[in-house]
């Protein structure tokens, strides 16, 4: 550029950062990075002097070792995957929470998010007819947001979070790829729709096309562990089932594709059912609060009673002759008045019951509105399952599918078992506090209000009856849970365990259970649910999504096995000894198909020890044979023309490229013989000044049964001069770059991994922005 005028990209903040970056990724819709580090931080940062939003500490659950992000189109939710955990997180932007996550077989690699632009009636309908069942459904309750000790009752500050996982009503897909092969595609990030397997290597880049046409895959093939790595690029078209490899040039329709409608509509069904199974996981999660386990107070009490008291008559002999005598023995007073207290009694029946209706209110609102949404959805798969010309070829299989609704009726059979037992629970522990508190202002001898005094005979009963129901001892239980009573009965339907109920609902006398039990030909009914007398809550929902995750795994069998494999090309060897600078990324490639049938694949490759890029065009056009125009470009010297020509042979090494958008790459360059005080660059390269003349080139002919880089000499090179798309990074060894050219951004990063620079890229306003800055200068 003139002497005097301002680099362009705008630098608009620094930073170095103790732990190293092993991952960054632009957010789709605003100015926020996501950076990935070493010790296994998740961390947003805002462009604005890349100050951070939130970081995500590693943690058991989770896990600790990040090896891929991804963000859903819409910016809204973050996805990672982590090694040792072998999980995938979806996180919210908002808030550093994870709000759905999945297990995967391997370690992922690498994750890319897109979103299906491809047009059709069908699914412009359904799309703006998004979900019938927001009319038909009342809507969910919104989660409390947590349930406070102090107030024992839920904060009013509602949450609504977990719907965010529903997102756009347009179909979009989460790739993963990973270690040995493995490649899944989630729909909406949530719901398996392909399983792909067959694909030799470690994936190092997946690209799902944009009309779900054909899906690219760069991968690590190691023969032997000490044997060099082989890099290949991979091209699979899904093909519909039955055509064979060698009618290569039509498998442009493919099942995925052609079925776009159908995929759309079933992972659609599906990111609903997950949303609310992870709705209910959470009201059962704030029904645990609520309980709190402040009911386990009663019972812990009487067995310490029972440990330390000398007398052998049993607690209930002893709580039996207070209820008929008005006296209890000494030890008893001593309970009652020391350890409980007149007011201590008073707050342990308040919290009892504030906690009782909690959860009974969290049962009523939320699970019971969950399950009956659940039910509606999983009853329209159902119903999709049945046309099976549009969805047998996808796998929906409707048997499965009709146990995954026999499992949800049987926890909302548990669910209202429940309810029934809070509401004697709750009857019981009131005619028991009130008669206990009016027997303790006694023992105190304090005044007892006459309109506490008056006990019926049939309160009488009522309390004796409790106490004969609940207060008995029960040994055996000490052992399993280190009390002897199980006064309180609703926690053990909260409890997250395999153990079965310790006192089970009572069924004895009940007609229907009779009726039931006598009739053979009505326990196979598909009308009725079974019942699990004996389960705990947390059992019955564990079974649900167990079942509910078997039936929504075939289709992701059936569309995986569409997958053929129609180009695998070979592209070069490296050594483990060439580069020691870490590398994140061999080959850094997108592919754009907004030109429909034309994409790019873009790599680097060492070549005499420079790296040039090398872009690959691929036109998918059915008319056409598959076209691969491989063109290489070198960077020519540009930084100072003034010097004396020899230097003008020299090249530039490329160690980092992106698209930046379909017209430019943005790339992190080097001079290739590296001096001392040798600056890296940070450019944009236009596409269009790589295909000048276009319709001249000579097409290269790739020789599949070679390596690419033993026929890199009839390449096509282009050396391209950069003009004033480029910028000198001062005292920094810049390596790696992330880019997004919707926000116009750019992220550098050093090859120590801990020192970042950010950039405006906007050139357009360029000229405007140099006058300024000229005139400023004092």
């Amino acid at each position: 550029g003139p002497a005097g005028a301002m680099p362009p990209f705008r630098q608009v903040g620094e930073k170095q950062l103790p732990q190293e970056v092993l991952f960054m990724a632009w957010s789709p819709k605003r100015d926020l990075i996501a950076l990935a580090n070493r010790a296994g931080e998740v961390l947003l940062h805002r462009l604005a002097n890349f100050q951070r939003v939130w970081s995500l500490p590693p943690n058991e659950n989770t896990g600790k070792e990040v090896t891929a992000l991804a963000w859903r189109p819409d910016g809204k939710i973050l996805a990672f995957g982590l090694n040792d955990t072998k999980r995938i997180i979806l996180c919210d932007v908002e808030k550093p929470e994870s709000l759905h996550s999945f297990s995967v077989d391997s370690s992922i690699t690498y994750m890319h998010w897109m979103e299906v632009t491809e047009e059709s009636s069908v699914l412009t309908s359904f799309y703006n007819a998004e979900d019938e069942s927001n009319l038909l459904l009342p809507k969910l309750p919104a989660l409390p947001k947590n349930y406070s000790t102090t107030a024992k009752i839920f904060s009013e500050e509602k949450s609504d979070e977990i719907m965010k996982l529903l997102g756009d009503v347009r179909l979009n897909a989460l790739v993963l790829g990973g270690s040995s092969g493995f490649i899944e595609v989630y729909a909406y990030g949530m719901f398996k729709i392909a399983l792909v397997t067959g694909v030799p290597g470690s994936c190092r880049g997946l690209c799902l096309s944009s009309d779900l046409k054909s899906l690219s895959v760069i991968t690590e093939i190691q023969d032997s562990p000490d044997s060099e790595a082989e890099m290949t690029y991979f091209q699979a078209n899904k093909s519909s089932v039955n055509c064979y490899l060698f009618c290569l040039s039509q498998l442009d329709t493919s099942l995925l594709s052609s079925y776009l409608p159908e995929v759309t509509r079933m992972a659609r069904k599906f990111t609903h059912i997950s949303t609310l199974l992870q709705y209910i996981k959470l009201s059962l999660t704030c029904m645990c609060e609520a309980w709190e386990e402040i009911l386990m107070q009663m019972d812990s009490r009487l067995t310490k009673f029972v440990q330390e008291k000398n007398t052998t008559t049993s607690v209930q002999d002893e709580f039996m002759q207070l209820l008929l005598w008005g006296k209890a023995s000494l030890e008893l007073q001593a309970l009652l008045m020391n350890q409980l207290t007149v007011k201590g009694l008073k707050k342990l029946g308040q919290s009892i019951e504030s906690s009782y209706s909690s959860i009974q209110k969290l049962v009523i609102s939320h699970l019971q509105s969950g399950s009956e949404a659940l039910l509606y959805h999983l009853s329209e798969l159902k119903g999709m399952a049945l046309w099976k010309q549009k969805y047998e070829s996808l796998g929906l299989d409707a048997s499965g599918i009709e146990d995954a609704i026999t499992a949800v009726g049987s926890f909302i059979l548990k669910a209202n078992e429940l309810l029934q037992v809070i509401d004697s629970s709750m009857k019981n522990f009131k005619a028991f506090f009130r008669w206990l508190y009016v027997a303790m202002l006694r023992m105190s001898e304090d005044h007892v209000l006459p309109e506490l005094n008056k006990m019926t005979q049939k309160d009488i009963t009522f309390v004796a009856d409790f106490l004969t129901e609940h207060f008995n001892e029960a040994p055996e239980l000490y052992n399993r849970k280190g009390k002897y009573f199980n006064v309180e009965r609703v926690g053990q339907y909260l409890k997250d365990e395999d153990d079965d109920l310790v006192s089970p609902p009572n069924t004895e006398g009940n007609q229907w259970f009779n009726f039931l039990k006598n009739s053979t030909h009505l326990k196979e009914s598909p009308l009725l649910f079974p019942y699990y007398p004996e389960k705990s809550l947390h059992f019955v929902k564990r079974q649900m999504e167990e079942i509910i995750d078997q039936c929504l795994q075939k289709p992701a069998d059936v569309i995986g096995k569409s997958v053929n494999q129609a180009v695998c090309m070979s592209l070069y060897k490296t050594s483990q000894s060439e580069d020691s600078t870490p590398q994140l990324f061999k080959l850094p490639f997108l592919w754009n198909d907004k030109t429909s049938n034309i994409h790019y694949v873009l790599f680097t490759m060492l070549e005499s020890s420079v790296s040039k890029i090398y872009i690959l065009r691929r036109h998918t056009d059915t008319s056409r044979s598959v076209n691969n125009g491989l063109i290489a470009v070198e960077f020519g010297s540009f930084l100072n023309s003034s010097i004396n020509d020899s230097s003008d042979s020299r090249c530039y090494s490329c160690l980092d490229a992106h698209f930046y958008d379909d017209e430019t790459i943005t790339v992190v360059l080097k001079e290739s013989v590296e001096q001392e005080g040798k600056e890296r660059i940070l450019a944009q390269l236009p596409l269009s000044s790589v295909y000048t003349d276009e319709d001249q080139e000579k097409e290269f002919i790739w020789d599949s049964a070679k390596r690419l880089e033993e026929q890199s000499g009839e390449i096509s090179t282009r050396t391209v001069f950069l003009e004033n798309q480029w910028r000198v990074l001062e005292n920094m060894k810049a390596q790696y770059v992330a880019v997004n050219g919707i926000r116009k951004v750019s992220c550098v990063l050093s090859s120590n991994l801990r020192h970042v620079r950010v950039f405006e890229m906007d050139v357009e306003d360029d000229g405007e922005a140099e006058e300024e800055e000229e005139d400023e200068t004092p």
